[in-house]
């Protein structure tokens, strides 16, 4: 419960920076950064906490595993997308 908890405070912190920078998403590289990073962390608090409901349903590890699985591709696309346009 704690971190059902603890991912949902993130997750509407996470959404108040996302709806800050909107605005900004056409910015340089590091305005563009931060916004793809809130929006990143809000994803990864979705997803700790489904994690958590599977992993409490299943009494396995994989829920997490496949979460921290998808979160890695999605911070490398991310990183990705931040050079680019840093060299650009």
């Amino acid at each position: 419960m704690i971190i059902v908890s603890a991912g949902l405070l993130a997750l509407a912190a996470n959404v108040i920076s996302v709806l800050i920078f909107l605005r900004f998403r056409n910015g340089d590289a590091n305005v563009r950064s931060v916004l793809l990073c809130s929006r990143n962390d809000a994803i990864g608090n979705i997803a700790v906490v489904l994690a958590a409901a599977g992993a409490v349903a299943t009494c396995a590890a994989w829920p997490d595993l496949v979460v921290a699985a998808i979160m890695a591709g999605l911070f490398l696309t991310s990183s990705v997308k931040i050079v680019r346009q840093a060299l650009g």
